[in-house]
């Protein structure tokens, strides 16, 4: 959680593991649905299995009085930041959330030049709704809001945070042989060159479409 956020949006100056334990556990509680429906779209090859979950509105009570926030509002937030590829998404409404409004704010997004689906995938993006509101950690910095969404998305930003993770198994630690992590490196690296292949793949895709 991003010191940024936790300042801006929940007015909490210096955040700790506490705090990040309630947010985890709302998301969490979002997550109600068998996710082995969506396992197909989510997870095209079998390296690329690493979702990322996103939670919308991040938001205090003090906050929440003065804002009102849409369902279109609350999914773009999941999309940023922009210029993303992503493989696929599932997006986890609660509340009195309205199935037409749903469609209209995916087909929206989609459509934006700043969220840029793979061609191989042509639904891109699932829906679930639970009509029950959300709920809220009673100890928790999160307002309790009429309609939240939590989107699990398999993106190519994922291959970022491992590209920043590589460096640190260039020194050997206490306990571990150097081999160990010699083999981690690598494991990392095949990672992150099946995402890479993944968006070539999309780019190709992109580009024979628009000759014909």
């Amino acid at each position: 959680m991003p010191p940024m956020t936790c300042q801006y949006n929940l007015d909490i100056k210096c955040p700790t593991y506490t705090n990040l334990s309630h947010l985890i556990g709302q998301i969490v509680g979002a997550l109600n649905v068998d996710l082995t429906e969506f396992q197909t779209n989510l997870v095209p090859y079998p390296h690329i299995h690493l979702p990322l979950a996103t939670y919308a509105p991040v938001i205090s009570a003090k906050k929440a009085y003065h804002e009102q926030l849409s369902v279109a509002e609350i999914a773009n937030a999941c999309f940023e930041p922009a210029n993303q590829v992503y493989m696929a998404c599932c997006m986890l409404y609660r509340g009195d959330v309205v199935s037409k409004d749903v469609s209209a704010v995916v087909a929206t997004i989609k459509s934006k030049c700043t969220n840029q689906f793979v061609g191989w995938c042509p639904t891109g993006c699932k829906v679930g709704i639970n009509y029950q509101p959300p709920t809220v950690v009673l100890v928790g910095d999160l307002a309790k809001v009429q309609w939240a969404v939590c989107m699990l998305s398999n993106t190519m930003a994922i291959a970022e945070a491992w590209a920043c993770l590589d460096h640190k198994f260039d020194q050997v630690g206490e306990g571990m042989a150097e081999g160990e992590f010699s083999e981690a490196r690598e494991d990392l690296a095949v990672l992150e060159k099946d995402y890479e292949e993944v968006g070539m793949d999309s780019m190709e895709a992109e580009a024979e479409e628009g000759e014909e």
